[in-house]
């Protein structure tokens, strides 16, 4: 039995993640500035309750963000479980980081720049957008434009969840293989398929984005390759109901 601290466990893939860890008989904090039943309560942006948290923990899987700038939170972690002796730190972060200048992506890009620096032993998994991205885009966007000429590679938060706890039962392994879907879909299909699903309007604005970052996506730099090694495709994903 390993003791593992989750951070962002109650959202994404942290909430399959908790309960596989928790299945195969792992003793797991699921971290949340929350209350609730199975929770661990501490503040990463505050620091609130986070020694506690990581004392005595062996893994720290980081999942947390709050998708602006998670650097600070994660240099105050970091500093916690240096002084906790944790052996082994897993992070989650995106595919293309380095390559779309995008301000969320160069943060992320820092961050993975400093775990490796911190000293910690780490494994650091970057993954393709989760299933729900592009449907996030849409109600970004007030349901009226959607992205045209992009490709994506939607992966399940079950397939990022079942690589994480492989990662974060096994030793470090520094920066791994990249993690993508079974799939790559043209932007004009995925909003077919969710219109199809009564997930989209049916008056959608398909623009093309401009400048550098956008470039990049169409560029294709944020995407694995196939084949991906993520198991469930995007309509498998919409035929679940999955939360709006």
């Amino acid at each position: 039995m390993t003791v593992i601290l989750v951070t962002g466990a109650t959202s994404g893939p942290g909430v399959p993640l908790v309960a596989r860890l928790r299945a195969a008989g792992h003793d797991v904090r699921a971290m949340s500035r929350r209350p609730g039943e199975g929770r661990t309560v501490a503040d990463l942006h505050t620091g609130d309750g986070l020694d506690a948290a990581v004392a005595g923990a062996e893994v720290v899987v980081h999942l947390a963000t709050n998708r602006r700038r998670d650097l600070d939170d994660t240099r105050r972690l970091l500093a916690t479980a240096g002084r906790a002796g944790v052996g082994h730190l897993v992070f989650l972060s995106i595919v293309g980081v380095d390559r779309i200048p995008f301000s969320y992506y160069r943060d992320k890009l820092a961050t993975e720049d400093a775990i490796a620096a911190a000293g910690i032993p780490f494994t650091i998994l970057r993954a393709t957008q989760f299933h729900s991205f592009p449907e996030d885009f849409l109600r970004m966007a007030g349901g009226r434009m959607f992205p045209r000429g992009l490709r994506v590679q939607p992966v399940g938060v079950e397939d990022v969840a079942a690589r994480l706890a492989e990662l974060a039962t096994g030793a470090p392994a520094g920066r791994v293989a990249d993690l993508g879907g079974p799939e790559i879909l043209e932007s004009a299909d995925v909003l077919r398929r969710l219109r199809a699903a009564g997930r989209a309007p049916r008056l959608v604005l398909p623009v093309a984005l401009p400048g550098k970052t956008f470039a990049a996506f169409r560029a294709g730099h944020h995407l694995a390759g196939l084949p991906g090694d993520g198991a469930q495709t995007f309509d498998e994903w919409l035929a679940t109901g999955a939360a709006r």
